[in-house]
C-alpha cells in the first residue's frame, strides 16, 4: 500500500522550507488573464497637450540707451524704468577686483585656507575618475 504524502511531509523530508514554495494561485494562470479590467487605462491613447504661447519680451534696439540703462531688469513690474547706470566711481572699489575668470592654480593658493583644501580635493577626486575610466578591466 502507497502511502501519500502531503505537501509538508514532502518540505520535511527535502528540506525545503515552505516559505520558498509558491502558492498555486500564483502559478497558475485563470481564464481571462490578459483581458483588461473595466477603467483600467490604455496604452496606445495620447492625451491632448494644452499648446502655450511663448512670451515675446521686448528687445532694446537703442544704442544709446544700452549704454546709458541696464535694460531687461525689471520684467515683472509694469511702468517701471529700467536702472541708469553710474560713474565707475560711485561703486565699491572691490566691486573692480572680482576674479571672473578661472579659478587660481593650487599653487597660487595659500595651503591654510578651507578653499585650498576643496581644490586639493576636486583635483583628486578628479585624477581618480580620470584613472579609472582609462583603466582595463
Amino acid at each position: 500500500m502507497l502511502h501519500m504524502m502531503n505537501l509538508f511531509g514532502f518540505c520535511r523530508l527535502t528540506r525545503v522550507s515552505i516559505n520558498s514554495i509558491i502558492p498555486i494561485q500564483y502559478t497558475i494562470q485563470t481564464k481571462n488573464y490578459a483581458v483588461t479590467r473595466p477603467g483600467a487605462k490604455k496604452l496606445g491613447v495620447k492625451k491632448m497637450s494644452v499648446t502655450v504661447e511663448k512670451k515675446l519680451l521686448p528687445v532694446e534696439t537703442d544704442v544709446n540707451r544700452l549704454l546709458t540703462h541696464v535694460c531687461g531688469t525689471n520684467i515683472y513690474k509694469k511702468g517701471e524704468e529700467d536702472i541708469k547706470l553710474k560713474s565707475d566711481s560711485e561703486y565699491p572699489s572691490w566691486l573692480w577686483n572680482i576674479r571672473t575668470g578661472a579659478p587660481p592654480p593650487l599653487e597660487e593658493m595659500d595651503p591654510n585656507t578651507k578653499q585650498y583644501w576643496r581644490r586639493l580635493r576636486l583635483l583628486g577626486i578628479r585624477k581618480y575618475k580620470k584613472e579609472r575610466s582609462t583603466r582595463k578591466f
